[in-house]
């Protein structure tokens, strides 16, 4: 049965991606980062993001990956999302459809 995590910004499945559709597979995590598109992304936080998701996955190596598991690594991502966020390696888009500022407002000089 597939297994799935969601969150504001990350979706996790026990899946592979093959075709451009998600097939289980009890032994493998896809992560799905941003599906809405709220935030513009470079190669930089992308790869921070990917390495901060194979090294959860790594480290839950020969564990049970249920549900809260999948829901602890989704949260952590969360987290490293807002930090990034709050580092300035990523910014909000604001061409995405609804601007609600879910990892806070914008900083700006007049702000900090």
């Amino acid at each position: 049965m597939l297994l799935k995590s969601t969150t504001r910004h990350v979706r996790i499945f026990t899946a592979v991606v093959k075709n451009s559709e998600l097939i289980f597979d009890p032994r493998k995590l896809t992560i799905d980062i941003d599906p809405d598109n709220e935030f513009l992304w470079n190669e930089e936080s992308l790869k921070k993001v990917n390495e901060k998701f194979s090294n959860l996955v790594s480290e839950r190596d020969g564990k049970n990956l249920d549900d809260y598991e999948l829901r602890r690594i989704g949260s952590e991502i969360e987290g490293l999302i807002k930090l990034l966020l709050q580092q300035g390696l990523l910014s909000y888009n604001p061409e995405c459809r609804v601007m609600n500022y879910s990892m806070g407002l914008p900083k700006t000089k007049e702000v900090l």
